[in-house]
């Protein structure tokens, strides 16, 4: 189809619309995650979508794609600025006469702009979390402005990305929307989930509080293991379930052992698809220092979970204080600890925020919501074109 130049006659409603992802990579993250399921839930639509990732990498989620008949390329980005890299990305958007650039994180951003500039391709940029702690650069004071005048849209994934857009990128915040990750909701097996149990040495009856998350600095998982230890000593029955892999997981183990609760503390490392671990899982914890919109947080409420998670970045947005689950202050471990000791206590609060959590899901943060909002923008900045 890419070749067919007898498209030139047809009118822009009758052609398909052609959408580029521009990305770092689609390893395994939230990102990337979001950008999957933005493509699968486009396919309904008619919408062709393709992903080129910017280092040199195509990672697993983008080869999964790949293989579902996705076209995912790579090009590899040097040190300094690449305008080579500005060429490629402009030559994959005239070969394949795409209408929109859709731009994740910063740096993808300002290629995937200077790139399409003369192409007729429109550039939608979307800010899918923040540094921590979160910075201003002076260069972005002076060219901000300008590159997200000449974007046809700016997506936030939460209330709380885009105050940090205005107050750290200078982006008028008349220009930013904010539209919520979604996701297909995940369907629990209680077989699976019993087996999980039996195949991690967790009694069937046990009290199970869990992530589900890259063991990473700027998740204060550290925080979790020591909240767990307070937790632990109104609950000696009760068991940590940590699933994911990253730079902080030795360091984790050793401090499970150093705050004598390793017998307890099971870490299980990347799982490619964790929904029956999630699944065995009786509250979701978040302990994260910044955070953009977990997907496995709404993969949690998806399966009614109710979690316990730190007021920072789109958290308290997407989870409903003292309804759909329980925000405390950001690394109060005591604080922390209590709200889940507060869940555990009470079976029948624990069953109203999983109801409603479930609730909450189903109204905000589905996929099909999530890609009707993002295809209304596609839509539009090609009709303003």
């Amino acid at each position: 189809m890419m070749g067919d130049r007898n498209m030139a006659t047809e009118s822009p409603s009758q052609k398909p619309l052609r959408v580029l992802h521009v990305t770092f990579n689609m390893g395994i993250g939230g990102t990337e995650q979001v950008i999957r399921q933005l493509v699968q839930g486009m396919i309904p639509e008619g919408v062709e979508s393709e992903i080129l990732c910017i280092d040199g990498q195509i990672g697993p989620i983008g080869e999964t794609l790949q293989q579902s008949g996705v076209p995912v390329h790579k090009l590899t980005r040097k040190q300094g600025f690449d305008w080579s890299l500005v060429a490629g990305i402009r030559k994959r958007l005239r070969e394949g006469r795409f209408d929109v650039v859709h731009c994740h994180q910063y740096t993808p951003w300002l290629y995937g702009w200077l790139a399409a500039l003369g192409t007729g391709a429109r550039v939608v940029f979307t800010e899918h979390g923040r540094f921590y702690p979160d910075r201003h650069r002076y260069k972005a004071m002076l060219i901000n402005p300008l590159i997200a005048l000449l974007t046809s849209a700016v997506v936030a994934i939460s209330s709380a990305t885009k105050d940090a857009l205005v107050r750290y990128e200078f982006i008028p915040r008349k220009k930013i929307q904010v539209i919520y990750n979604g996701i297909s909701p995940l369907n629990r097996n209680a077989l699976e989930t019993q087996k999980v149990r039996d195949r991690l040495g967790i009694p069937q009856d046990a009290f199970v509080v869990g992530t589900v998350s890259r063991l990473d600095p700027v998740k204060n998982q550290s925080m979790m293991l020591r909240a767990f230890k307070e937790f632990f000593e109104h609950c000696p029955g009760s068991y940590l379930l940590m699933v994911g892999d990253g730079p902080d997981k030795e360091k984790l183990i050793r401090l499970s052992a150093d705050l004598g609760i390793s017998e307890r503390t099971i870490f299980t490392g990347f799982i490619n698809n964790p929904v029956n671990e999630l699944s065995a899982i009786d509250v979701f914890l978040l302990s994260s220092l910044t955070e953009g919109t977990s997907m496995t947080l709404l993969e949690a409420m998806s399966l009614g979970i109710p979690s316990v998670v730190t007021d920072v970045g789109g958290n308290p947005e997407i989870v409903n204080h003292n309804v759909t689950g329980l925000v405390t202050k950001s690394n109060e471990k005591s604080e922390f600890a209590s709200a889940i000791t507060e869940i555990y206590k009470c079976r029948n609060k624990r069953k109203e925020i999983s109801i409603a959590a479930l609730e909450q899901f189903h109204d905000k943060f589905t996929r099909k919501k999530f890609v009707s909002d993002y295809l209304s923008i596609y839509h539009s900045v090609r009709k303003h074109h």
